[in-house]
């Protein structure tokens, strides 16, 4: 068993080493898979490969070998970056971002297809020597150029690919695809001289990464993008709708959106549209300096799965997946709000509020620690970690209900089903992980995640 206490135990990460962001979630032959851009010789981003897992039940998750490998002397000789994997005529293939050592952050769109489709397990893939696409189109000065995301609509099959152009607007590339083997550039989707785009986004972004794309129930069209400023700055969300162009392409007509996680340690989400559902994971990165990294020999883990949605009211929906009550203890290690309560390394939390309440989970010898406080009077949810820690976040809600879900540093607080703050939180010197509630009339129930009992 894994003895690090920041080391998360229940969300997807490889054993050592770097991971960063999750691609190609994937339903095959009732199995989830899930892959990830993974070094497996150290804790940097260098090397990237792709690693894998796959699970029954998205809370007991079975690794297996890796999946891509950089080919030497081809389009992804620097790395196999990010993308997705799609059923291709029964047969499970990655579309992926090859990177070559002169690539400057512009890649090639490869392919890698399953060699043995009827196992369950998609061990073996083998990638197509030549790309898809060479590069970006002439004539839109494209200087970031990467990330692809297939998706249906229209009776069709379409990718987006993000980008970034060299006069600072970012932009989400539209191909069609139906056949994978033969793109056809459709245009631009949606760009950052959108105003929709720039009253949610601001204008900070230089170049718009691992766009997503699903739809909801209602047929709205949810966007999700990361901003990309020349380093990793944060996600976003545009709801709306596709509309025709005219010239046998699409383009987003954006109404709204927001932030879609308030946290400082949340990036590059990967989305799996499912018949009933969209369910999504993110990366989390690490929040302490290289030589900690060092020491610990792994970097960076996967968020929890989140099911994503649209509220009438335009706001994003986002849950906990309810698989992951498969991780709950038997019985609730804290029933009652009345009480200081040691919590366990993984736990999975919910208070309720009435009024102004205030929730302990880390408790330090001068006071402070880290705490969430709800406050429905004002509207907000206030996450906090104490003094000489980063400036607190504040997320406008209802404030009525919290779901904290913590795995060794991974803090994953879900604010009513309206927002979420991923932090990675450090156990610091002196401080003891211990649950206080007050605030009258609040509730609270409290799961340990323990190993599933099957799989």
């Amino acid at each position: 068993m894994n003895v690090d206490p920041d080391a998360p135990r229940f969300r997807v990460r490889p054993p050592a080493n770097w991971i960063n962001d999750p691609n190609g979630p994937f339903r095959w032959r009732d199995r989830y898979h899930l892959f990830y851009q993974h070094n497996p010789d150290a804790p940097v981003h260098t090397n990237v490969h792709w690693g894998h897992v796959s699970s029954p039940d998205l809370a007991h998750w079975e690794h297996h070998p890796i999946a891509l490998t950089p080919t030497p002397g081809g389009p992804d000789e620097a790395g196999c970056w990010s993308g997705c994997v799609v059923d291709d005529n029964g047969v499970p293939t990655a579309v992926y971002t090859g990177i070559d050592h002169h690539h400057t952050g512009v890649g090639t769109i490869c392919l890698a297809r399953s060699v043995v489709p009827d196992d369950e397990t998609l061990t073996d893939w083998k990638p197509l020597p030549t790309p898809v696409v060479s590069g970006p189109p002439d004539g839109l000065d494209v200087v970031m150029f990467r990330d692809p995301f297939v998706f249906r609509a229209a009776g069709r099959r379409w990718a987006l690919v993000g980008a970034g152009h060299a006069d600072g607007t970012p932009s989400v590339l539209l191909y069609d695809c139906d056949d994978l083997a033969d793109w056809r550039f459709a245009g631009v989707l949606l760009d950052g001289n959108d105003p929709v785009a720039t009253d949610v986004f601001g204008d900070k972004a230089v170049g718009w990464e691992c766009p997503q794309l699903y739809a909801t129930a209602g047929g709205t069209w949810v966007l999700v993008v990361s901003l990309w400023d020349g380093d990793p700055m944060s996600t976003g969300y545009l709801t709306g709708r596709l509309d025709p162009d005219g010239d046998g392409g699409l383009r987003f007509a954006a109404r709204g959106g927001g932030q879609l996680d308030h946290g400082r340690d949340f990036y590059a989400p990967a989305v799996l549209q499912e018949e009933e559902r969209a369910l999504m994971w993110g990366w989390s990165w690490e929040s302490r300096d290289q030589g900690a990294i060092d020491r610990a020999g792994w970097a960076g883990t996967l968020t929890a799965p989140r099911v994503v949605g649209v509220h009438p009211d335009g706001a994003l929906s986002v849950v906990p997946a309810p698989e992951l009550q498969l991780l709950r203890a038997p019985e609730p290690f804290v029933t009652a709000p009345d009480q200081r309560t040691p919590l366990p390394r993984s736990y999975d939390l919910t208070v309720t509020a009435r009024t102004r309440t205030t929730v302990g989970l880390l408790r330090s010898a001068d006071g402070t620690g880290l705490t969430v406080v709800l406050d429905p009077d004002e509207g907000r949810v206030t996450v906090d970690r104490g003094a000489g820690g980063p400036a607190p976040v504040v997320v406008r809600a209802p404030a009525r209900q919290v779901r904290v879900l913590v795995d060794g540093s991974l803090v994953e607080v879900f604010v009513d089903d309206r927002a979420t703050v991923t932090e990675r939180v450090y156990r610091r010197d002196g401080e003891v992980p211990e649950l206080t509630v007050s605030g009258p009339g609040a509730t609270v129930i409290g799961w340990e995640q323990v190993p599933p009992t099957h799989g």
